[in-house]
């Protein structure tokens, strides 16, 4: 793979409008301060142009599909609860 396809998702987030992350927040294991983070970032965020909840999730979501199958199952069990902790976060109601 060459070095500009490994490096695509990162320039999409850092020169995109996507939200300012925290860095490093999804290595984390704890779901809910994923999702306390990403909430953070969106409500603050000034290169959003979606709402704050759908920024976030974009956000969540671009991050497990870049990772694709490369993503242990471990890891995506993490960021699938985050989403459900963002839900909960933005007063969303939580999937099944």
């Amino acid at each position: 793979m060459t070095a500009a396809r490994q490096k695509w998702s990162a320039e999409v987030t850092e020169h995109s409008d996507a939200m300012d992350l925290e860095d490093h927040i999804f290595e984390s294991d704890d779901a809910k301060k994923i999702a306390a983070s990403l909430k953070r970032s969106a409500e603050h965020s000034h290169r959003r142009k979606a709402e704050p909840f759908q920024s976030a999730m974009s956000m969540l979501n671009f991050y497990i599909n870049r990772a694709g199958k490369n993503l242990p199952a471990t890891r995506r069990r993490v960021l699938e609860r985050a989403k459900d902790e963002l839900r909960v976060a933005f007063g969303r109601e939580k999937e099944d």
